[in-house]
């Protein structure tokens, strides 16, 4: 297996065999880029369609399209992906002056494009959560967003601390 320029992993026939051999489970693959080493069709009947094989292609774009239209591509259930965020963390808001900063920052993650993340964040704690996995209480900068805090992505309530959202959103 090797990564191409964009970091992507592809699979040769003889590595998808030494991952069997080995024991791996390939579930944790939903798709696997293949080489032309590699018949598609032959080899994902092996493997009772449990993984789809992609043939590889060089991506026609640029690293940095390439990276904007990953970050577009999270991997989380529907249900999360469907979720209208800003409702979502504006019905946690018990006061007004939560209302408020809750959607100023809103606003912020809005214009750097970043809804997707919040959406990814509020499934990746609920696992945890689902899961009985700790976490920090908060780290950095992040602690300045009080839409975190409401999410539960960590525990340092900035609007009591009076810490301003253009600290980790800059």
């Amino acid at each position: 297996m090797h990564k191409d320029s964009y970091g992507q992993l592809i699979f040769a026939e003889k590595d998808l065999c030494n991952l069997l051999m080995q024991g791996e489970s390939l579930e944790n693959f939903a798709s696997m880029l293949v080489d032309d080493s590699i018949e598609p069709e032959r080899v994902s009947q092996f493997l009772n369609n449990s993984v789809d094989l992609v043939q590889y292609e060089e991506p026609n774009k640029s690293i940095e399209e390439f990276d904007q239209s990953l970050q577009q591509n999270w991997h989380m259930p529907q249900e999360y992906k469907d979720l209208d965020i800003a409702e979502y963390v504006l019905s946690l808001c018990d006061t007004q002056a939560e209302l408020q900063r809750c959607g100023h920052e809103l606003l912020l993650y809005q214009e750097k494009n970043l809804f997707g993340l919040l959406c990814y964040l509020k499934y990746l704690v609920d696992v945890m959560r689902d899961n009985d996995i700790i976490w920090g209480v908060g780290r950095g900068s992040s602690v300045a967003s009080y839409v975190l805090y409401k999410l539960g992505v960590h525990s340092i309530d900035s609007m009591y601390y009076d810490l301003e959202p253009e600290e980790f959103l800059r």
